[in-house]
């Protein structure tokens, strides 16, 4: 098999770019390759993983897409790189457990003319014992569903227990005081009283589902200002979220956090301190960044090699001021549209892009359960940026995601999809219970 173009990664920016490049060229010239077979929009799994959001109904199969939007799609993983060949090798892909597994795809192997790597993050654990083993990272929806189901049972025998120990609960300790550990603890919070009305009546969900937040920074939101930080952290202790800051997680159990002198006991840790690249990736005979990130210049081009480009999470991609460009999905966003408009220029014969990819911060959005969301909206002047809240900041924190669907689905069916899910929503219980 042979492509003109091959994107590696399905996540918000790379399949953004199968799209929008499998609209112009078709099939026969775009190729995304992933190692799942069903996308969903990454900011969102807080919200699958407190049951909030069924990842059966959002997520959006690849195959349906490559079909709708002109792409050829190659179900598993990347394995290795033949740079002067220009060949990809595709892992096969097997079904069951490991006891009786069995092959349903070969390896394959894919040719290629242009190739981009976009395969995202994965979490980085800066080696402290136990994080690997006992911690959940919100990385794919596999994680989130494991939370997830983890969570149940941990509330069924909490249930179970209540009536011979009053204080049986569930302990739950978040790393990482980032958008990601400050939105599964607000959404945590909310899910927590609804399993409470709906399954599990003798469990208050204030006092026995009991969350802990841990950062390392003085502050939660360390990269956002001042003030979304503060109303974050109000908005939290509202919750009942007890919220710890300053403090260096040393050690993790099976049923406890370590963090300075202090002890929390934890049947349930999700890691969401720090991310960083794929380890594979070195590997590839690329340059690679300290952080294992692909070094890509002012173009999105790996210096050196000759047709392969990076974006997202594992691009090491710097502004023109020398600050890296922050692994948000804004980022991968505008990185897909300035890859989209170089490869139409080079299909058209046109001369290439003569300005260099510049990052823009449109601001920040926090989501706070399903009714609260805080931001910063960041102005065209240098500096300039505006505090939101309540409904307005809602609203905009919902239009990301229908701006995601959008890029992928067209507006029709956007639209069609969001007023089914407001539907279903309506006829079926606010988490999942099963």
């Amino acid at each position: 098999m042979h492509s003109k173009i091959v994107i590696v990664g399905g996540g918000a920016g790379g399949l953004e770019l199968a799209c929008k490049l499998g609209r112009k060229l078709g099939p026969q010239a775009v190729t995304l390759v992933d190692s799942r077979q069903f996308h969903i929009w990454k900011p969102s799994l807080h919200e699958v993983a407190a049951g909030t959001l069924d990842v059966h109904q959002e997520g959006l199969s690849y195959p349906m897409l490559a079909h709708d939007n002109g792409f050829t799609f190659v179900y598993g993983p990347m394995q290795a790189l033949d740079e002067a060949g220009r060949r990809l090798t595709i892992g096969p892909i097997y079904s069951g457990d490991s006891g009786q597994r069995e092959q349903v795809l070969p390896e394959r192997r894919i040719g290629y003319d242009a190739l981009v790597l976009a395969v995202g993050s994965v979490s980085n654990y800066f080696g402290v014992p136990g994080a690997a083993e006992h911690t959940i990272s919100l990385n794919a929806t596999e994680d989130a569903e494991r939370f997830r189901l983890t969570l149940l049972k941990l509330l069924t025998q909490a249930e179970l227990r209540k009536s011979t120990r009053p204080e049986a609960g569930v302990d739950i300790v978040i790393i990482g005081g980032g958008a990601t550990g400050v939105e599964l603890a607000a959404e945590l919070r909310e899910a927590s009283g609804v399993y409470a009305a709906y399954d599990f009546h003798r469990l208050d969900a204030e006092r026995d589902v009991r969350i802990t937040l841990l950062e390392g920074a003085p502050r939660i939101l360390a990269p956002l200002p001042d003030k979304v930080a503060a109303a974050a952290l109000d908005l939290l202790r509202e919750r009942a979220v007890t919220v710890v800051t300053d403090t260096r997680v040393t050690a993790i159990t099976a049923d406890s956090v370590t963090a300075g002198d202090v002890v929390y006991p934890a049947q349930l840790v999700v890691w969401a301190a720090g991310i960083k690249a794929p380890p594979w990736l070195a590997q590839l005979g690329l340059p690679v960044a300290k952080s294992g990130q692909i070094e890509v210049d002012g173009h999105l081009a790996v210096p050196g090699h000759p047709g392969i480009h990076a974006l997202g999470d594992c691009a090491a991609c710097a502004g023109p001021d020398g600050k890296p460009v922050p692994p948000r999905a804004q980022a991968a966003h505008q990185q897909a549209d300035y890859l989209f408009q170089a490869f139409m220029r080079q299909h058209q014969g046109r001369a290439p892009q003569a300005h260099p990819y510049v990052y823009r911060d449109y601001g920040s959005l926090v989501s706070f359960g399903q009714t609260t969301t805080v931001g910063s909206l960041m102005g065209s002047l240098k500096g300039l940026s505006w505090f939101v809240d309540g409904l307005v900041a809602r609203l905009m924190y919902v239009s990301l995601h229908l701006m995601h669907h959008r890029a992928v689905l067209g507006t029709v069916r956007t639209g069609v999809l969001a007023l089914a899910r407001f539907l279903i929503k309506r006829s079926t219980p606010l988490v999942k219970l099963h």
